[in-house]
């Protein structure tokens, strides 16, 4: 049984006052709040365990690596990956997104070749292919929303021509919370040769994930929002495509031999791996994960989808409520402007006076801001532990300020 008090519990932060009121933590999509297991691991790695990876043969650099290397498996198994090394660990997907750009599309794209990409994506998304537009002459072919904020596949598979190389796009909208097929979207770009790069960051914190079933060549996660640390995360890269790729960044781990006239790559994923990584931050990045698996996604999916389904009822009626992406099915993430004046910043302060957590500004989507015609919105997303009453408190401070903006 899914007990969110119960789960709440876990989350110390939950329990503090913000401006003399409970919090109440609405801005999950730009980083989940961390599990007291989650903080544990991460004081104990630092505090009795902590020593660097792979170089050493002492106690702890054994045991840290250990640690560390165990995460590759965790994450494996919570993408249904077919193997621990198709897993390249790193900062989060920001990184595992340019290191597809730099390390597989650089050296195979010319002038007057094509992306495909949806016009709701993440910055994240966007400007690592801007670089080859800048660079190489690469073109950015973009593929518009529904007026619900749908993605209908076809609509990304009809964009695909002769010269697409690539087609790149989210699972989930971090502004509108819509649901993208992406399984369909692999299994038509497969038959038209074309690889697919989804970024995963809100899509594995909402729902399960199945990267074989998928189809997909690339999936890149972020830990932070994953309710792990920041600058933890990962990218699964199918074995054919690690194939193809030279690395992205040179140091230390990533060799095999290093000569004064020749040098030689270690095996994939180590091959994408330079440098001393996140040691700490990717154990913790593992604990969170077992948290998640143990809470089982499918049963945080079920929780966020009746607090959408409240929400919805709870707002329904509010003509002076605009908000961005209505499809049936979207994800706990809503995105929202007011009738009148009121900007998102103003949105945010008086929400923050009543203890509401939420985000404003363009989320890192500004070609989805101007598809809708503003700068900015407010959005509230919702976690594993946000309750009804989250909802009703939500719904409360924004009455307030439709009294305070008119």
């Amino acid at each position: 049984m899914y007990d969110v008090e119960e789960i709440r519990l876990d989350f110390p932060i939950l329990g503090r006052e913000v401006n003399g009121e409970p919090l109440v933590y609405l801005d999950n999509g730009a980083s989940a709040q961390k599990p007291q297991v989650v903080i544990d691991a991460v004081t104990r790695a630092y505090s009795q365990e902590y020593s660097n990876v792979h170089r050493g043969l002492h106690y702890l650099s054994n045991l840290a690596t250990e640690r560390y290397e165990a995460v590759r498996g965790t994450i494996a198994r919570f993408l249904n990956a077919g193997a621990a090394d198709e897993i390249v660990m790193n900062s989060g997907t920001t990184e595992g997104i340019n290191t597809v750009a730099y390390s597989w599309a650089m050296p195979r794209m010319e002038a007057g070749d094509e992306i495909v990409l949806s016009v709701m994506e993440h910055h994240a998304n966007i400007v690592p292919w801007h670089f080859l537009r800048e660079r190489q002459g690469v073109v950015l072919k973009w593929v518009e929303v529904d007026e619900t904020g749908a993605l209908a596949p076809e609509r990304i598979l009809d964009a695909i021509g002769p010269r697409t190389r690539l087609v790149a796009v989210t699972h989930l909208s971090n502004v509108l919370g819509t649901r993208v097929d992406v399984t369909s979207i692999c299994r038509g770009a497969q038959e038209a040769g074309v690889p697919v790069l989804v970024d995963g960051s809100q899509g594995a914190v909402h729902m399960p994930v199945d990267v074989q079933d998928i189809g997909c060549d690339f999936y890149a996660i972020t830990g932070h929002k994953l309710y792990g640390p920041s600058g933890s995360g990962a990218i699964y890269i199918r074995k054919e495509r690690q194939a193809e790729m030279r690395p992205f960044m040179g140091g230390g781990d990533m060799i095999r031999d290093v000569r004064r006239d020749e040098i030689t790559w270690a095996e994939p994923p180590m091959k994408f791996e330079a440098g001393t990584p996140g040691i700490v931050q990717q154990i913790g990045l593992g604990v969170a994960l077992d948290y998640l698996m143990e809470l089982g996604m499918e049963n945080v999916a079920r929780h966020e989808a009746r607090l959408c389904d409240y929400l919805r009822s709870r707002i329904d009626g509010l003509n002076w409520l605009n908000v961005q992406g209505t499809t049936p099915d979207k994800a706990a993430i809503f995105s929202f402007t007011l009738d009148g004046a009121a900007h998102a910043h103003d949105i945010s302060t008086v929400l923050d006076k009543k203890g509401v957590a939420v985000r404003a500004g363009h989320h890192c989507a500004q070609p989805l801001m101007e598809h809708y015609g503003i700068t900015a919105s407010a959005r509230a997303s919702f976690g594993l532990y946000n309750t009804e009453a989250d909802v009703d408190t939500l719904v409360e401070a924004l009455e307030l300020c439709r009294e305070l903006f008119g």
